[in-house]
């Protein structure tokens, strides 16, 4: 399995970046896109890298519905689209009630797209799941949210999903953003497809502090005897560098290009 970097924060080498993200994935003969980033910086990427979405890529999986991870989604058309259905929620930021859901509509996704919705977890191809709505299982993870619903009930983020692939009996687990707790889709990672061992974590933990949500994360990382960590996007400069001190961590760039 191979997995391009098309968007991340950080730009590598003559690539662009942006606030977002956007993996392929190659496994099981298919090309298959993962999150669209926020614009068309996605497409600039993998041209320089002579990957062409339109034509060789047939499926794309949206983590969530957030800009930052589906606003992409307007450049491209006419592919299966595997996403949860409450991706398509009016939803806002608390502090000052700015919207952070998709510029497209459910409707408008459907003229453009053959949508899958799922709550439940799906197999992609025969090595690649998406994992469905997450369960909440621990006790430091997603219990609080700066996020609200168009009602302004909080909105922890249901629809925040991820994909496990299996390598060799092994798993690697691919998440967008982490809502839902890294730790939590990497147990439900190992449910859906039935193995234990993880071998690599890639994307956007959504860890901001050194706080014992951040260190609780790393002990069920030692705790599974992890190889590979790779995070991403949404975690955060005091995060990273606690992953560093234990991991030494190698940072994700636009443009890089990962075999598993």
């Amino acid at each position: 399995m191979k997995i391009t970097i098309l968007t991340e924060n950080v730009a590598g080498g003559k690539f662009l970046a942006e606030h977002g993200l956007s993996y392929l994935i190659d496994i099981d003969g298919e090309k298959i896109l993962f999150d669209t980033g926020y614009t068309n910086v996605f497409l600039e990427n993998a041209a320089k890298l002579e990957i062409d979405i339109c034509n060789d890529v047939e499926k794309v999986v949206l983590s969530h519905g957030h800009w930052d991870h589906g606003d992409g989604l307007q450049f491209i058309k006419n592919k299966t689209l595997i996403t949860h259905p409450a991706s398509f929620s009016k939803r806002f930021r608390k502090a000052d009630h700015s919207t952070v859901g998709l510029k497209l509509k459910r409707e408008e996704i459907q003229e453009k797209f053959r949508l899958t919705e799922t709550k439940s977890h799906y197999q992609i191809s025969t090595n690649l799941f998406f994992l469905g709505e997450i369960p909440r299982l621990n006790d430091f993870e997603s219990r609080t949210t700066s996020f609200e619903f168009e009602n302004g009930e909080d909105d922890f983020v249901p629809d925040d999903s991820a994909l496990a692939a299996v390598v060799n009996n092994e798993l690697v687990v691919i998440t967008g953003c982490s809502h839902s707790g890294i730790c939590n889709i990497c147990e439900q990672a190992k449910k859906v497809t039935g193995i234990s061992k993880i071998k690599a974590v890639i994307g956007g933990f959504h860890l901001k502090l050194k706080n014992r949500q951040t260190t609780e994360t790393i002990d069920y990382f030692k705790k599974n005897n992890i190889e590979k960590l790779y995070p991403s996007h949404c975690t955060e400069l005091p995060a990273l560098a606690a992953f560093y001190d234990e991991f030494k961590i190698e940072q994700v760039k636009t443009g890089m290009i990962l075999k598993f």
